[in-house]
């Protein structure tokens, strides 16, 4: 039942999509995504982005060649 109290929880205008996560949900998930490979170069994509692409594709339904620029690439977001 929405009330008051918790409608603010649920409130997702301060986002840039609506299926974005908000810090709440990156801090439950971060700890479940495994560090970059040893030996390998460094990570240079911002996982919350990726993970923001996913959720994007996962929410829409729309295609990957239409994932916004201002998300990683989607070839990026697909190898995840």
């Amino acid at each position: 039942m929405w009330t008051n109290e918790n409608r603010g929880r649920y409130d997702r205008s301060g986002l840039r999509y609506p299926s974005d996560l908000t810090d709440e949900e990156w801090g439950i998930i971060s700890p479940l995504i495994p560090p970059a490979k040893r030996g390998g170069n460094k990570r240079t994509v911002v996982m919350r982005e990726v993970v923001n692409g996913l959720m994007y594709i996962l929410g829409t339904g729309c295609q990957w060649a239409a994932l916004p620029k201002d998300l990683p690439p989607r070839s990026t977001v697909n190898d995840y």
